[in-house]
């Protein structure tokens, strides 16, 4: 008679195994991987209605080898030599290496058949949170070993009454599994089955590229997917669409030996925007849209960091990626997977250099091929709007021009038909009607001045963060977006149209404008002003022009004239001279408040209150009490 005894205090069972996994995604992931190391070319998951089971076609465990006495052995490390890195076949790098990814489908179930079979010997126990006197599993007799799929070698994973479901759709399911095992071809195949439903998931998910809008690959192996987004703007691919080398950043970690070597960290894999979200939520309710994730030996270490790596810029919800960086798993360096395969050790310095990278440069890059994408996408209708915009004014022109001739004329003719003696109350009374007569003339200007931007952000792009702070709380103010005119703006409606730049459109409808309307500049003043040419010039603009104006200041620039700097500038800190985080104290967030709700006064919009504010200000920067 076999004899299964777990070689772990059971307590870590029913401590860990209802607690470990969040998902069932991620617990079908561990059981993938398990197969995937096992040498498996087909897994089989069936969603019955009492259980579900992941069957592989393996190399299974044999109990006389001591195949089934090693994987009870919870949290043995499985691998601690680069030669113990392959599978038995030697063509696959294991993914596994805690020894605790057999406890995945106790989060699901509290007791789990195991069934396995290597050269027709078959074995098989159940798998419990709470295992007979202490270490025992019961056994399950050969007759009661029976598999689904496959014959003389795997195994199955059999969870009974399972607490958490696969989603209502295999489609559904296909999208999520691929979320977090895509590296599927022919010679390793997931099938999924529910009732007579079948789908086979046998290559990565193609149809996610036909959604994007931009794409960047890193390295050879992933160039062909640029292939797969739609060339909806050929004369603009270079720009939505490139492949890029593999990143490679050197980097000094201490190994398992104790000594320092120096390793190449390499980065591999995609990142790209959808054209966009609508229509996805309602079909996929597992995992969000936007995501990047994060892979090392094709399985997925963590699902998302771009809460980690974003900076709340509008355009994030876009964004999707999945990186490969194979040295977090490296054997002779130390694990920094955290138990449940949900996320990495963040001090890790392998983690750290790939959140910056991904932070200051990967991240950055696919935005702007976003916003270009926008921009391409929305230039014919900026173009027809600004033609309207023009026509309207040059009939405004032309309408004022006809009204001077037309009113002098009238009172002119009016006043010789009277001869030269005519008082003075007399006059009056002729060109007031001669006004009044032609002032029809001049309906067009509330036109005109209805399609004008009302506020213009002017600011240099390294001040960008606290621009957008200012766009945030003017939007939170029920400003319109298309009110603004922001040029480094994250919301395209705010640009100047493409093609144009800022100070054309600000002379065409503003300067050399017939409308009396005039733009209400918020400026965004700090040490990057004065060797801005574009912000000098804007400055000086303001002042040919009289436009009201507000000052926003960084700390320690001191605003000079022409800007009304003998009024109160609102004060901000930035943590280092050029760069890090800004923070005010709770006097200049007032401050910053009040200036925000002057500009909605001057401009009739309805403003939030002071205590509104306040909080959602301080939900975009820090402020400090000292």
């Amino acid at each position: 008679m076999k004899e299964y005894r777990l070689n772990v205090d059971p307590r870590i069972l029913e401590l860990l195994g209802p607690n470990l996994y969040t998902n069932i995604y991620y617990v079908l992931a561990e059981l993938i991987a398990n197969a995937y190391d096992a040498d498996a070319k087909n897994v089989y998951i069936v969603s019955n209605k009492d259980d579900i089971r992941v069957e592989d076609d393996g190399h299974g465990m044999s109990y006389e080898a001591g195949d089934i006495t090693r994987y009870l052995n919870v949290a043995g490390v499985s691998r601690t030599t680069e030669g113990e890195s392959l599978t038995k076949s030697g063509a696959r790098r294991k993914m596994g290496r805690k020894g605790v990814g057999k406890l995945a489908a106790l989060s699901v179930s509290e007791e789990v058949d195991v069934l396995t079979v290597a050269d027709g010997e078959r074995s098989g126990f159940v798998l419990s949170r709470h295992p007979e006197n202490g270490h025992e599993l019961k056994a399950i007799t050969d007759d009661d070993i029976v598999f689904e799929r496959i014959e003389n070698h795997g195994s199955a994973i059999i969870m009974r009454n399972p607490q958490y479901r696969l989603h209502k759709t295999l489609a559904a399911v296909k999208r999520n599994i691929l979320k977090i095992f895509p590296l599927v071809d022919t010679n390793f195949r997931i099938h999924v089955i529910r009732g007579d439903e079948t789908v086979t998931i046998e290559d990565f998910d193609r149809s996610i590229m036909g959604e994007l809008s931009a794409l960047i690959t890193l390295g050879e192996k992933f160039a062909p997917l640029c292939d797969l987004v739609p060339d909806s703007h050929p004369g603009r691919r270079d720009d939505l669409v490139s492949a890029k080398a593999k990143k490679v950043m050197p980097i000094t970690m201490k190994a398992n030996d104790g000594q320092e070597h120096e390793y190449s960290l390499e980065v591999l894999g995609w990142i790209g925007t959808y054209k966009t979200t609508r229509g996805r939520k309602a079909e996929m309710t597992d995992f969000p849209d936007n995501f990047i994730s994060l892979f090392a030996n094709e399985k997925m270490g963590e699902f998302n960091i771009l809460p980690i790596v974003g900076q709340n810029k509008l355009n994030e919800v876009y964004v999707v990626g999945q990186l490969h960086v194979d040295l977090f798993e490296l054997t002779e360096l130390p694990d920094m997977a955290l138990s449940n395969r949900q996320g990495y050790k963040s001090d890790d310095p392998r983690y750290e250099a790939v959140r910056e990278y991904v932070r200051n440069e990967l991240l950055a890059e696919i935005l702007r091929k976003r916003e270009i994408f926008t921009d391409i996408v929305n230039a014919e209708r900026k173009k027809k709007k600004e033609e309207a915009q023009k026509d309207d004014e040059a009939k405004l022109r032309a309408s004022v021009d006809s009204f001077r001739k037309k009113a002098s004329e009238e009172a002119a003719n009016a006043l010789a038909a009277l001869g030269g003696n005519v008082s003075r109350e007399v006059i009056e009374k002729i060109i007031s009607q001669s006004l009044n007569t032609n002032s029809p003339d001049l309906g067009l200007k509330a036109a005109v001045d209805s399609q004008k931007k009302k506020v213009l952000i002017s600011q240099t792009y390294p001040d960008k963060a606290f621009s957008d702070i200012i766009y945030q709380m003017l939007v939170f103010n029920d400003v319109p977006p298309d009110d603004i005119l922001y040029t480094n703006c994250d919301d395209e409606v705010c640009r100047v149209p493409e093609g144009h730049s800022v100070y054309e459109y600000l002379r065409d409808f503003f300067v050399e404008s017939y409308s009396t309307q005039k733009i209400f500049v918020l400026f965004v003043t700090s040490e990057n002003t004065k060797v801005s040419w574009g912000a000098i010039t804007e400055v000086g603009a303001s002042w040919i022009t009289k436009v009201d104006h507000k000052i926003f200041n960084i700390h320690p620039f001191q605003p000079g004239h022409p800007l009304d700097n003998e009024a109160q500038w609102q004060s901000t800190n930035r943590a280092e001279p050029t760069k890090g985080d800004l923070w005010m104290n709770k006097l200049n967030a007032d401050i910053f408040c009040q200036k925000i709700e002057a500009v909605c006064d001057a401009l009739e919009y309805k403003k939030k209150s002071r205590e509104r504010n306040m909080a959602h200000l301080e939900t975009l920067v820090s402020i400090k009490t000292a």
